[in-house]
């Protein structure tokens, strides 16, 4: 007996109207970038692992997906390499490419190679999947989609602006409740300043990243682990135990950060952002929190996550400033920003809520029964009419039994039924039934398609 056969654990099949629902967020999503002027790309699913490595950390190279040499892939392998199990040496010489961990890093890429056919600043968005070794669990998955826009050749804070604006549309359209939550880096750089320890500047925003997953206890015992001293994480408190409005916080770090140049920088760039925000009053809250320190490893300025306040879930989007991120590929001072949307995050939210609209669930709206013969190629002429007009219909390919194709329908969710037989047929009539509420009418073709018009 064959064995049944499965998929890679973290990946998932999609239903057609698992399907429909995640094309629902991408149209909503596709749409508001459009809005903005945002310009859609795509890039291959994989990239030279010389692009990918050494852009998430330590930690983002375990996560990144290799893919084996074509042929011989043990060719290039050092026995002395292989002698030693040396993970890490092993996996670059039998693979030279690697799936994509995020579509921020090749944009950079793309942005260098293509540098002179692009017209600056450059306004993007992709929506493509992306894939993680990661382990999966509750909404963290292997490949996933995410649903990027970034603004690249500016260093202006009103991108960032306009970053929140699409956010906070693209909830509202959504109908989620969330907040967005900003930072800076230059805020996380004069903390460990302030702390005295600059050097443990990563050390530093892993641990506090963590503060609403493990606690401050837990924080606190892993800055320890990492070296940092009682007498630092004594100065550390105050700040993660900042409350009051964003601008009550402002005050508490411009005072805190007086003597560090770029400390006030990061205060009065946070404050500008802010000035901005209350001009074009957005509906979603934004909250200065200072244990924000999502990728680091390349984000130079503001930094951005979003959380839902009605389900339990990790970030559903984030993003950040990046100043660096294309001269790793060679083209020094192009500043960038951009955020990126969880759409499978956003899809588990929507869904444990019941919060997709049920129109969007059913696109066929009309399923024409076929009886055959001379009664089929009528109903192929009413179907014709109806696609004319844009209504989704479909005609049954068999002529079954009618409770065949009224269980058909009725397994597909299809609202309305047209039987069209020969008494029908001759009088130029249908009858259509609402599958609902079991209610029929005789109309003509004219009739019908003014009412689905209507």
């Amino acid at each position: 007996m064959a064995q049944k056969p499965s998929i890679p654990k973290g990946t998932r099949d999609f239903m057609p109207e698992e399907a429909i629902r995640r094309n629902y967020i991408f149209t909503i999503i596709q749409s508001v970038f459009e809005k903005y002027g945002y310009q859609p790309i795509e890039t291959p699913a994989m990239e030279n692992l010389s692009t990918l490595l050494g852009k998430y950390g330590e930690e983002g190279d375990k996560l990144l997906f290799k893919i084996l040499n074509s042929g011989d892939f043990t060719q290039k392998v050092d026995a002395q390499a292989w002698e030693d199990k040396d993970a890490l040496r092993l996996g670059t010489q039998v693979s030279e490419k690697g799936l994509r961990y995020d579509l921020t890093v090749p944009f950079a890429r793309f942005v260098v190679q293509h540098q002179n056919e692009l017209v600056f600043p450059f306004k993007r968005f992709q929506m493509q999947p992306v894939w993680r070794a990661d382990r999966p669990q509750k909404g963290r998955y292997r490949e996933f989609y995410q649903c990027d826009a970034d603004v690249i050749g500016s260093q202006s804070l009103l991108n960032e602006l306009e970053l929140l604006q699409i956010i906070d549309e693209v909830f509202g359209r959504l109908g989620l409740k969330v907040l967005i939550k900003v930072n800076h880096r230059k805020l996380l750089s004069a903390l460990a300043e302030l702390m005295g320890a600059p050097d443990k500047l990563i050390d530093l925003t892993v641990a506090i990243d963590k503060l609403d997953k493990i606690g401050l206890p837990s924080v606190l015992e892993e800055l320890r682990s990492k070296g940092i001293t009682d007498e630092a994480i004594a100065s550390l408190l105050p700040v993660l135990e900042l409350k009051g409005s964003n601008t009550d916080k402002l005050k508490v770090l411009a005072d805190l950060f007086e003597s560090i140049p770029f400390g006030r920088d990061g205060v009065e760039e946070v404050r500008e952002l802010l000035r901005y925000l209350e001009s074009v009053a957005i509906q979603t809250e934004v909250e200065l929190d200072l244990s924000l320190a999502r990728g680091l490893n390349y984000y130079t300025g503001i930094i951005i996550e979003v959380k839902s306040l009605e389900v339990e879930m990790g970030s559903i989007t984030g993003g950040g400033r990046y100043d660096d991120l294309t001269g790793i590929f060679g083209l020094s001072g192009m500043s960038g920003v951009g955020i990126s949307f969880g759409a499978d995050r956003i899809y588990d939210v929507l869904l444990q809520l019941n919060r997709f609209p049920a129109q969007h669930l059913h696109r066929t709206q009309l399923l024409l029964v076929n009886f055959g013969g001379d009664d089929a190629l009528y109903a192929l002429g009413i179907a014709k009419k109806l696609r004319e007009t844009g209504v989704p219909c479909e005609i049954y390919p068999d002529a079954a039994k009618l409770k065949k194709q009224m269980a058909y329908a009725d397994k597909r969710s299809i609202p309305y039924v047209i039987i069209a037989g020969e008494s029908e047929r001759k009088e130029g009539k249908l009858t259509l039934k609402n599958l609902h509420d079991g209610s029929q009418q005789l109309l003509s073709v004219g009739e019908l398609l003014s009412l689905v018009q209507a």
